[in-house]
């Protein structure tokens, strides 16, 4: 029987092996998700919100516990991963407090005597999420649409089967119906044939772009609603008057969080020249500090990779944008030994080509570039096809405010590094993504809306 072997990136070591769905597995969940969509839907919002707090209770009761499940499977540092842990169940209970309100009925005013709008859920959403989040990217996706009524089949990465197991569980273990929320173990072929099936009403898919794009045409032929969240390569600009020390602190923490392995990572660090010099060397001292080694030990923070292939990748960006004639400010790459380590890398001087500035890089690589003016800090954070995130760091925000309006990105901070928040819509542009997660506007997206006049 074909499995899926979960291996454990700080040593290499296999630590689970999940047999695949067969394909009578997988026809009974759709059937299940069919039957409880039918009563779910039915249910009042405020039930619906009952088991929403149920669930954040069992994530806060259990935080230790998953925290060291995602730290085993996909690497991140036990204290990221227990912060993960509190932000779904902040997740849960900011929907199971406002979702009455999302689904209030809206009136209008027209030549009727009553007339308005209803939102209604569209059925089984299928979620094929990604492994660097792997507790937070599902419950992103699956708490809003089962707040709305929907229900959820999730294909979960296959680098993280026993992270997507054990959410299912907690759903369950919450009390809602087994058909409400349900995980299979399947391959992504098989879970790209399931958007053409008549029983998924839509999908929502985390990812890069190449993979979004295959899922937007699948969906799309078959009329399907979708929503893609994916690749970025946020910039992260430093304004001259900047207050060098904290924003450089802040640097280290924006693009070396999860190992680098985020998509709202800043990805590009675009630095006023006159200050460039001196924001380098507290940026490379603060990543000196840096603690890398086991991921369960509470002082490291910058754990292994997920796998071989994503230190493969990042050495060959890194490679080829050394071959173009970039400099290195801090030599790093794939480090001896178990596991799947990679030592922080910093670069100069790069050209715009580069794939480094091109290309989404997954890990512990930072590219530094300079900018004259603020018409050149536009053009530099614009020039990618992404559009995910991007800080702005001055002391002046009324600037920081006129800049942002030309920053082609989806989620904008200012002197702080970008992150998504459940009481925000949270997605990106051009690239990056079609359509919204997170608050009323993500719990939107998957439901019908229906126009109605009383006469």
């Amino acid at each position: 029987m074909e499995s899926i072997k979960s291996v454990n990136p700080a040593t290499g070591e296999m630590i689970g092996d999940f047999e695949l769905d067969t394909r009578y597995i997988v026809e009974n969940k759709i059937k299940l998700s069919g039957k409880d969509f039918r009563d779910w839907k039915g249910t009042m919002p405020v039930d619906r919100s009952m088991y929403l707090e149920n669930i954040a209770g069992l994530l806060r009761e259990r935080k230790q516990e998953l925290a060291e499940m995602i730290t085993r499977e996909m690497g991140k540092p036990i204290k990221q991963s227990r912060d993960e842990i509190e932000k779904c169940a902040w997740l849960s209970e900011y929907f199971a407090q406002n979702v009455e309100t999302f689904l209030a009925a809206e009136f209008v005013d027209t030549d009727a005597e009553t007339s308005g709008f209803l939102y209604e859920p569209m059925g089984t959403i299928l979620n094929i999420m990604p492994w660097n989040f792997p507790f937070w990217q599902a419950m992103r996706a699956a708490i809003p649409a089962i707040a709305a009524g929907n229900v959820i089949l999730l294909k979960h990465s296959s680098d993280v089967p026993m992270c997507s197991l054990e959410i299912e569980k907690i759903f369950c273990a919450a009390g809602l119906p087994s058909g409400v929320f349900q995980s299979m173990l399947i391959r992504g072929k098989e879970a790209s044939e399931l958007i053409a099936r008549d029983e998924i009403s839509g999908v929502s898919f985390t990812g890069s772009t190449d993979a979004g794009q295959k899922v937007a045409a699948q969906a799309g032929n078959h009329m399907k609603k979708y929503v893609l969240e994916l690749g970025g390569s946020d910039p992260f600009i430093v304004l001259e008057d900047a207050d060098i020390q904290r924003t450089a602190e802040e640097a280290v923490s924006a693009r070396f969080q999860n190992s680098g392995q985020s998509c709202i990572a800043s990805k590009r660090f675009i630095i006023a020249e006159n200050i460039a010099e001196d924001f380098t060397d507290i940026f490379l001292s603060k990543i000196d500090n840096l603690k890398i080694g086991d991921p369960m030990d509470e002082s490291t923070d910058l754990g292994p990779l997920v796998n071989s292939k994503q230190v493969e990748k990042l050495q060959r960006q890194v490679d080829e944008t050394l071959a173009m004639g970039a400099d290195i400010l801090l030599e790093g790459g794939p480090m001896e030994g178990d596991g799947f380590y990679y030592k922080p890398v910093v670069l100069n001087n790069i050209t715009g080509s580069a794939p480094v500035l091109k290309e989404e890089t997954f890990g512990p690589v930072a590219p530094i570039i300079t900018f004259k003016d603020e018409s050149e800090a536009l053009e530099l954070a614009n020039s990618t096809r992404f559009g995910l995130g991007a800080s702005v760091w001055t002391e002046d925000r009324d600037r920081a405010m006129t800049l942002i309006r030309d920053i082609q990105a989806g989620v904008v901070a200012i002197n702080n590094k970008v992150a998504s928040d459940p009481r925000l819509p949270f997605g990106g542009y051009r690239s990056s993504g079609l359509g919204r997660e997170l608050y009323r506007v993500g719990m939107q997206e998957f439901m019908q809306i229906k126009s109605l006049k009383v006469y």
